[in-house]
């Protein structure tokens, strides 16, 4: 779903490298945070409606299994006051509701899987914008104070100096460079990480949702 899609994108935007890109930093980090703000709202709303459905599913369910072992009862009791007839309408009653439950137990499955998947996504998005608020200020100054020596350098050249300002500032950015490499491979493991770990949690319902289907039908 596009809702999805684009928190994943936000999720997986290194901040660093935007603010590199932006020609105005501090109002890019806003934008950011305020993007995520904006789609964890959208998040929690989507978690919230998809919940109200699996529980209306599930109520639906549970009434087409009332429904079945009714006309199933119908059915036994016909059989036992000799009305065959009837019996075979009764159980013509309940074989529908029987064919339903698959339908019904799919439709239960795949709306919880949904509802994991936002789930997922709502903690992914929660704790990239704490670390996104919470490297604002840090970043913001990083880039305050890049401008000063920026500023310094410019200085230094005009006064004549040029070629160690220069050098200077070619260090300088050769080591922001750095740091930014280093912190978007951070994020990339810790993304992979919890990539991993949400599509091993992910195996794991199915699994279970598969197993009690197997039981159910079993049973």
């Amino acid at each position: 779903m596009a809702l999805l899609e684009r928190v994943s994108t936000l999720v997986r935007a290194n901040l660093n490298d935007l603010i590199d890109k932006a020609e105005e930093p501090e109002k890019m980090i806003k934008q950011v945070i305020l993007d995520m703000q904006n789609q964890l709202l959208q998040v929690k709303t989507q978690v919230a409606i998809a919940i109200a459905d699996q529980h209306l599913l599930e109520k639906k369910q549970k009434e087409n299994e009332e429904k079945f072992a009714e006309w199933m009862r119908k059915a036994d009791l016909c059989v036992q006051k000799k009305e065959d007839d009837l019996a075979r309408a009764s159980l013509r009653r309940a074989e529908s509701y029987r064919e339903l439950q698959e339908n019904f137990a799919q439709q239960v499955g795949d709306q919880k899987a949904q509802v994991e998947n936002l789930k997922t996504a709502l903690r992914q998005l929660e704790q990239k914008l704490a670390e996104a608020e919470a490297k604002a200020d840090v970043l913001m100054a990083q880039q305050r104070r890049a401008r000063a020596v920026g500023k310094a350098s410019d200085a230094r050249l005009a006064s004549g100096d040029g070629s160690k300002a220069a050098a200077f500032d070619r260090m300088k950015r050769k080591v922001m460079r750095s740091e930014a490499v280093s912190q978007a491979k951070s994020e990339i493991a810790a993304d992979n990480i919890e990539e991993r770990l949400a599509m091993l949690e992910k195996d794991e319902r199915i699994e279970q949702l598969l197993a009690e289907l197997k039981q159910k039908r079993g049973a």
